[in-house]
């Protein structure tokens, strides 16, 4: 008697979750095109006025030497700041609902808040309108890694988890690469900018809906989802039934006491504080250092972060492999950690050329190695977190984002303090050397220890 075939469910559960990262880093970073258009700058006028106002009102708690550095910055530099601040501070709430609720109606949910966020973008009529449409934006977006993170010890094959995760992260970064462009298309053929908060807004609310149809919580509570297919996602993993008792609370205490989680935090820290330069600063240096215009200088960064898009399913695969082959502790830590300092080297590569392509392919492979070693991050996370996924990937995602959060800060002041001559090297030392410190930290992280012993 011929046994029947695995349903393909699975496939249209990580194609959603694939097209649903590839939307929400469309509306992250759709920003920057937005404020650079001539339609915002004839419709809006953003001010220094509106930037000390709002921190002199948001942060009189600061010392003053502090409120003034964050007067000093620019309006739209500002909104990026909170946006990371109120996506890193929500990762946790957003991953402790997840694991509570569900993830398909939190991300559904998500889905909708953050689109609606976006729209409201569109309806901006000053700086603090577009200041509060960004922060509810970067609040409502939080939760989707988190809940992903946890989708993925469900919806993919044991030995398949490093590719299935670069998928998803690999959307993420193609909708910020194409952000740039898509919004400069929809802005130039509708004649206004506000068109493109409400284009995105729309597509958002729609691909919520086709979400929660294809999504289940659990592959024996899909409809579609044949026994074959559940026999097949249920390998290796001992008891695959659906969670009965979700968790009730953030084990604060647990967090706290693992070194293991710790190491995590630390290797995503250090990693965002090296990686952010490349979409918050590499188009200052290419302005200042290496002169280019403005024009030129977006085209370069968008060709350094499209080379890193194309590691991350390479990484993936490659996590899988070796984790079968050597274990999956190696496995993991390898591609994690030597990637790190691959990058950092080739930080250094880049502030010593004098060409112009020459330092796109070097900034090029900085994100290509930097995302090569994403997915073992994500597998790791899979395997210390056991019923606490979506809330303690968040719990790392959180310190992750400090760090993309602080960058600006800290290389602001490193370039104030060493930088007399305007090269920008001593701060891109700063990321190369955060780089390292990544790469250092991943060698002690060990996937076989659990966050929470299930003995």
């Amino acid at each position: 008697m011929s046994t029947a075939a695995p349903t393909r469910v699975r496939l249209s559960i990580l194609t959603m979750a694939t097209l649903v990262a590839f939307l929400m880093y469309l509306d992250r970073i759709c920003l920057g095109e937005i404020v650079s258009s001539r339609s915002f700058k004839q419709s809006l006028h953003l001010s220094q006025d509106d930037v000390r106002a709002w921190v002199g009102t948001i942060f009189f708690w600061l010392p003053r030497s502090w409120q003034e550095h964050l007067g000093g910055l620019s309006p739209v530099d500002l909104i990026k700041g909170a946006f990371f601040w109120a996506y890193a501070l929500a990762q946790v709430p957003a991953g402790w609902l997840s694991d509570r609720f569900g993830a398909r109606a939190l991300i559904t949910s998500y889905i909708i808040l953050w689109s609606l966020f976006t729209a409201a973008t569109g309806l901006s009529w000053g700086f603090t309108s577009l200041m509060l449409a960004r922060l509810g934006c970067g609040l409502a977006e939080a939760g989707y890694y988190p809940a992903s993170c946890s989708l993925l010890t469900r919806w993919s094959h044991i030995e398949w988890r490093g590719f299935s995760s670069s998928l998803i992260s690999w959307g993420g970064r193609v909708g910020g690469v194409a952000a740039p462009v898509l919004t400069a298309y929809v802005i130039a053929s509708a004649g206004d900018w506000r068109w493109a908060g409400w284009v995105y807004g729309a597509a958002g609310v729609l691909i919520a809906i086709a979400y929660w149809i294809v999504f289940r919580e659990h592959p024996r509570q899909h409809p579609r989802c044949n026994d074959a297919e559940i026999a097949l996602l249920a390998e290796g993993r001992g008891d695959f039934l659906p969670v009965k008792d979700p968790p009730r609370r953030f084990p604060l205490i647990a967090a706290c006491r693992s070194g293991n989680l710790w190491l995590v935090n630390g290797v995503q820290f250090f990693t965002n504080v090296g990686w952010a330069f490349l979409i918050l600063s590499l188009p200052d240096y290419l302005r200042g250092v290496m002169h280019q215009d403005d024009k030129m200088s977006g085209t370069i960064t968008t060709l350094a972060l499209a080379i890193g898009v194309l590691s991350l399913p390479l990484g993936g695969m490659l996590t899988d492999v070796l984790s079968r082959r050597i274990g999956r502790r190696l496995g993991q830590v390898l591609p994690m950690s030597l990637t790190k300092f691959i990058a950092a080297g080739f930080y250094l590569v880049a502030v010593q050329t004098q060409s112009v392509w020459a330092a796109v392919v070097a900034f090029g492979l900085v994100t290509f190695f930097v995302d090569f070693g994403l997915p073992a991050m994500w597998t790791t996370m899979q395997d210390i977190s056991g019923k606490h996924q979506a809330q303690f990937f968040g719990w790392g995602n959180m310190w992750g984002n400090f760090g993309a959060a602080i960058q600006p800060l800290l290389m602001t002041a490193v370039l104030r303090t060493w930088d007399m001559n305007h090269d920008f090297k001593e701060g891109v030392w700063l990321c190369a050397a955060a780089l390292v410190a990544a790469g250092v930290l991943a060698l002690g992280i060990n996937s076989d220890r659990p966050v929470i012993s299930e003995r």
